[in-house]
């Protein structure tokens, strides 16, 4: 893994101990797809990325010196690019100090591509809602974190959270979507999840989805259902524990569509 740490505009040697995002959770992170060392999707993860700063009061930080940095990292083929950035550094206790932020960059490979459609295991840790934090890709993930380790003892790669009234919101590390009355309907973020870059670009690509409650009883009645996240695009779900999904010609026109949008997402 190739890694690099920036303290303001200025590369460092390493992540401070005293820096909050280690020390908090204070902090944001994106995960982008690179292939043959471009990256599609860099400006909706810095929007993203960006907007979640101005919510959170951290200080911007410089967009071209860390996607300069990201391209001299970047080499062929299909590549993982995480950005972490984080508040900086601080003394200890809970309020905020003034310093410059920080950011990690680091390139990893990509996951190898989905040959079969996926099983998703019903998770028993449930999200909470926080409006103030909804929709954030922010460091504090530790309800996913022991969601995907409920997955992998159970014998799944992934599976669906709910929030604590048993709405489901998403996968733990993908958003869903479920074709219900032959119409596709995606979770709300406003409460808690988060408001993936591929999922906006869904929304954007087919103004039709619903953006809406989903309760677990609504999933289970789906005709179709469907992850979605930014490195691996769309995922086709044809089981969520007993209850299995027939394939679906509109899954496979929606994927058709995304692909012609979005080409760096198929597979060689």
């Amino acid at each position: 893994m190739k890694a690099r740490v920036f303290r303001g505009g200025a590369e460092v040697p390493a992540l401070s101990p005293a820096d909050r995002g280690l020390a908090y959770g204070d902090g944001l992170f994106e995960t982008l797809l690179a292939v043959d060392g471009d990256m599609p999707w860099w400006h909706a993860h810095w929007r993203r990325l960006s907007g979640g700063a101005a919510r959170l009061g951290i200080a911007p930080t410089d967009q071209t010196l860390l996607r300069s940095a990201a391209a001299d990292m970047l080499g062929q083929g299909r590549q993982v690019l995480k950005l972490i950035l984080t508040r900086g550094e601080s003394g200890r206790g809970y309020l905020p100090g003034d310093g410059p932020p920080t950011a990690i960059l680091s390139v990893h490979p990509a996951p190898a591509a989905e040959t079969a459609p996926l099983a998703l295991h019903w998770c028993e840790t449930r999200l909470a809602r926080q409006p103030a934090l909804a929709g954030l890709k922010h460091l504090n993930r530790l309800e996913n974190v022991l969601a995907r380790a409920e997955c992998a003892r159970a014998g799944y790669a992934e599976g669906v959270m709910c929030d604590e009234h048993g709405q489901v919101r998403c996968a733990t590390a993908a958003n869903i979507f479920a074709r219900i009355d032959g119409v596709w309907h995606t979770p709300d973020t406003a409460l808690a999840g988060v408001a993936g870059v591929a999922r906006a670009q869904l929304l954007a690509l087919a103004p039709d989805i619903r953006v809406a409650e989903l309760s677990r009883a609504a999933l289970e009645g789906a005709e179709a259902v469907f992850l979605s996240n930014a490195v691996r695009g769309m995922m086709a779900v044809d089981r969520i524990g007993e209850t299995a999904f027939a394939e679906s010609a509109a899954y496979d026109t929606l994927k058709q569509r995304f692909l012609a949008a979005h080409p760096a997402f198929a597979r060689d």
